[in-house]
C-alpha cells in the first residue's frame, strides 16, 4: 500500500563521516550515506525530501551539498547556520537547494534562540527561507508572541509534548506547520495528536520518516506511515504524505500524480 501514494520525505538525516562530525552530548551517530537512506525506502514512491541538519553536524555545510548533489533536484536541504552567515553565502546555498534554517533547541549545535526573529526574517526576506524548530512544546508558550510574528515556520516531531500541545494548536491555527515524524521520540497520543492537528489546519500536517532515528527509541517503521491513512483517511494522508510538503518546500512546483 506505502507505494500508492506519493511521498515527500519532510525530514530525514543523512550522516557521511567523510565530513565533520561534532559529538554532541557526547553523541556520534552511525553513518547514514544517501545509498542507505535510498535503499531504505525503496519500497516507497518517494518523489524527494528534506535533507535536515542534525546537531552532530553544526554548522557544517559539506555534507549537506554533497548530499543534494548525489539526491538530486527533487530534494531541498535545511541547514543551520551561524547569523556571521553573508547574504552571498545564504544566495550560494539557496542555489544548491537549501530552503529553510534549523534552530535546535532541544540538542543545540545550532544558532541561539535569541537570534530568531531578526534570523528569520532576513533568511525569508533574501531567498524566501522558513525557519524549523527543534522544540519540546513546553517550551512553546514562551515563544509565542515571537513566533506568531514571523513570516514562515515549521516545528519538528509533533511538539514532542502533551504538555504544551494546546499551544502548538494555536501556532497551527496560525499557519505553523507541523511535521508528523519521530512517533517515538515523545509522550504523545499519535492518533490524537494527528486529528486535533488536521482540524485545527488541513495544511499543518508533514509527514516525514525522519531516517535514521538518531537517539530515538525505536527506528521508523512502515506502521508509522500505515497510521497516518488510518488515523486521518486517504485523501488527508495523501496530502500530508506529499502536498502540504511540496508546497511548504517547494512552492509553486507541480504535484507528482502518482
Amino acid at each position: 500500500m506505502k507505494d500508492r501514494y506519493p511521498l515527500f520525505d519532510s525530514h530525514f538525516h543523512i550522516i557521511d563521516p567523510s565530513f565533520p562530525l561534532i559529538a554532541n552530548q557526547g553523541y556520534l551517530p552511525e553513518p547514514y550515506r544517501c545509498a542507505d537512506y535510498l535503499r531504505q525506502t525503496s519500497g516507497y514512491s518517494l518523489c524527494g525530501g528534506a535533507v535536515v541538519s542534525g546537531s552532530f553536524q553544526g554548522f557544517d555545510q559539506t555534507y549537506l551539498l554533497d548530499a543534494l548533489d548525489h539526491l538530486g533536484d527533487d530534494f531541498v536541504g535545511v541547514t543551520q547556520l551561524p547569523v556571521t552567515v553573508t547574504d552571498d553565502e545564504i544566495f550560494l546555498l539557496h542555489q544548491a537547494g537549501i530552503r529553510a534554517v534549523r534552530f535546535n533547541l532541544r540538542r543545540g549545535g545550532s544558532e541561539e534562540i535569541v537570534h530568531l526573529r531578526s534570523f528569520a526574517r532576513r533568511i525569508f526576506e533574501l531567498v524566501g527561507w522558513h525557519v524549523e524548530l527543534y522544540v519540546d512544546s513546553r517550551e512553546l508558550e514562551s515563544l509565542y508572541q515571537t513566533l506568531i510574528t514571523l513570516p514562515r515556520v515549521s516545528v519538528d516531531h509533533l511538539g514532542l509534548s502533551r504538555d504544551g500541545f494546546n499551544c502548538l494548536l494555536r501556532l497551527a491555527e496560525r499557519g505553523v506547520r507541523v511535521k508528523a515524524t519521530g512517533f517515538s521520540r515523545g509522550d504523545l497520543d499519535i492518533k490524537n495528536a494527528l486529528r486535533m492537528l488536521h482540524e485545527v489546519n488541513p495544511n499543518a500536517l508533514m509527514f516525514g520518516t525522519d531516517l535514521p532515528c538518531t537517539r530515538a527509541p525505536r527506528s521508523y517503521s512502515d506502521e508509522d506511515f500505515y497510521l497516518v491513512v488510518e488515523t486521518l483517511g486517504e485523501e488527508a494522508a495523501a496530502a500530508i504524505f506529499h502536498l502540504n510538503a511540496l508546497q511548504w518546500y517547494r512552492p509553486g512546483q507541480r504535484p507528482h500524480s502518482g
